[in-house]
């Protein structure tokens, strides 16, 4: 495994950590003023827009695809420009085009959308003209289980009617989120696997109805759109609107989940550097019981933890990477698992440990430590709960280990 950057990544991190420390974190100031002005409004603040164009100019766009109509770069390539947006994970993705659940969606649209729907949708994806959601999970199953998903998607003519409610669709409720891809059941009488489907459905289709925003930890996600609740009361769309083939929903699904999930991981890592950054800068300039807090043993060995616990989780993300890089996300998937259990655990305690050194500052709105927290301990359940996966690997474990004979002397 060679984990050099290669001469075009370099290139590509030096632009993008020029971008991030001019444009982009002194603009988080201004976006929280200006979404504080709109206590009603969902979605990005208009310093993003700003932000979208400068990057659109500086070639820092749709870093995160492959493809042509991307960068061009690999999963290995791609993860410390990741890491780097994890600084100011509510701007920084977005302003990239590199935004969740958006950039899953792209992938979807480009490996089995149609000619059609990629006219339709996922060229205005690319170049950020407005933004989708994802619509699997469901208030009233196990979700976890995505064969509890029950959604009904009938068939009547040339149409498909879809009826169920679903949650944790991020991006709902803005006003320039057009497009949902909606997971639910076309083959109730088929066998497991094979019962459900995904769909494109338009956000303005009469019978979707948003009925709420869930939130996180307390925090509302206005600048992601929120976390639609959606009820879908009959609502029709042609059959043409079947992204992918029929009765392949959750193979479809996965081509999506698997680069999500360590695409979280790579903008975790670099959440916990921006906490690592903050936490090593109070301990500096606290003065405790007549010294800088930094002079402490405890806090040195919280720091020396923090770097330690990191560095070994950002090379898990490298070797997941390199995985579906060399063998296909399908072979990486255990790496891919591992990663997604490990570095929200890791980031979650890093950011945890940061706020313990602020002290009560690091609890309130005055830091962003609390909103790090709450995006790691999120994506401990997000794309798969962490028991989930550990089953997985388990599982893996159980079939792969060799059993050696014990040897008596």
């Amino acid at each position: 495994m060679d984990f050099d950057y290669s001469p075009k990544v370099l290139e590509l991190q030096a632009k993008l950590t020029k971008f991030m420390q001019e444009r982009v974190l002194p603009a988080e100031t201004i976006a929280e003023e200006q979404l504080a002005s709109k206590p009603d409004h969902w979605g990005a603040p208009p310093i993003v827009a700003d932000l979208k164009a400068a990057a659109k100019r500086e070639g820092l766009w749709n870093l995160f695809l492959p493809a042509r109509e991307g960068a061009g770069l690999t999963n290995l390539e791609y993860a410390p420009l990741a890491e780097l947006t994890g600084w100011s994970p509510l701007i920084a993705p977005e302003a990239f085009n590199c935004n969740p659940p958006d950039t899953g969606n792209m992938e979807l649209l480009h490996l089995y959308g149609t000619d059609e729907q990629k006219r339709e949708w996922l060229e205005p994806l690319l170049a950020g003209e407005f933004r989708s959601c994802f619509s699997m999970t469901e208030p009233d199953v196990a979700s976890s289980d995505a064969n509890n998903v029950r959604l009904e998607i009938a068939e009547d003519g040339d149409d498909w009617v879809l009826t169920g409610r679903k949650w944790w669709s991020t991006a709902a409720l803005r006003d320039d989120c057009r497009v949902a891809m909606v997971m639910g059941v076309t083959d109730p009488g088929a066998p497991v696997g094979s019962r459900h489907s995904i769909v494109l459905v338009p956000m303005d289709t009469p019978g979707l109805t948003i009925v709420r925003s869930t939130t996180v930890l307390g925090f509302t996600d206005r600048h992601e759109g929120g976390h639609g609740e959606i009820v879908f009361d009959e609502v029709r769309v042609p059959k043409a609107n079947l992204l992918g083939p029929r009765g392949k929903g959750f193979a479809v699904a996965q081509a999506r989940l698997g680069p999500g999930r360590i695409h979280h991981c790579m903008r975790l890592i670099g959440m916990a550097e921006r906490a690592i950054a903050l936490m090593t800068e109070r301990a500096r300039t606290r003065v405790a019981f007549g010294r800088p807090l930094a002079d402490e043993g405890v806090v040195q060995a919280t720091v020396a933890d923090a770097r330690i616990h990191l560095d070994a989780a950002r090379l898990l993300v490298l070797r997941a990477a390199w995985r579906m890089d060399v063998e296909g996300t399908k072979a990486a998937r255990h790496d891919i698992a591992a990663a997604k259990v490990m570095v929200p655990l890791t980031v979650k305690r890093i950011v945890d440990d940061a706020m313990q050194i602020f002290g009560g500052a690091g609890l309130s709105q005055d830091t962003i430590l609390p909103m790090l927290y709450a995006q790691a301990r999120f994506l401990q359940i997000a794309d798969g709960p962490d028991q989930v996966h550990r089953r997985s690997l388990a599982r893996a474990e159980f079939a792969t280990t060799p059993v050696l004979k014990e040897v008596r002397g």
